[in-house]
């Protein structure tokens, strides 16, 4: 299969009502997989590729920021708290030092801790537990 066909295919299965799809032969076996409804993840053998369809959340276009922004640094899934049992790591109106941990973003499988780059206080959290994240998306605003 060329490589114009597989993106071809996978423009296809984005703009189709399916979940799921997977394509195998002798050579090569395609599994393409909506984890939401903005993002495609295709697998093959040789190489692996993530291909976002992203758009601009809902989140970050209601109001203007002010204040500092801090970004993801990486691509990743997103999470508030050190364990799913335990409090968030930081809520709104919430004083932070720099250095202090906001969330992780675990990417591969390894959790990165994001740690504040600002003395402040959390004005707004952009982003909610395990959401995906992108790289330089603003993860919270701290005045």
């Amino acid at each position: 299969m060329e490589f114009e066909q597989i993106i071809r295919l996978i423009e296809t299965v984005s703009a189709s009502e399916l979940t799921s799809f997977t394509l195998e032969d002798e050579k090569m076996k395609i599994s393409l997989k909506k984890q939401k409804e903005n993002q495609i993840v295709s697998t093959l053998p040789v190489q692996a590729a993530a291909i976002p369809v992203s758009e601009v959340s809902a989140k970050e276009t209601e109001t203007p920021i002010s204040g500092n922004e801090m970004k993801s640094p990486l691509v990743g899934t997103f999470y508030n708290a050190p364990s799913p049992d335990a409090e968030p790591f930081v809520q709104v109106g919430d004083s932070v030092k720099k250095g202090q941990t906001l969330g992780i973003i675990e990417a591969m499988k390894l959790m990165n801790e994001i740690e504040c780059e600002y003395d402040g206080v959390v004005k707004e959290i952009l982003v909610d537990n395990m959401d995906m994240v992108e790289y330089g998306q603003t993860l919270f605003i701290i005045e």
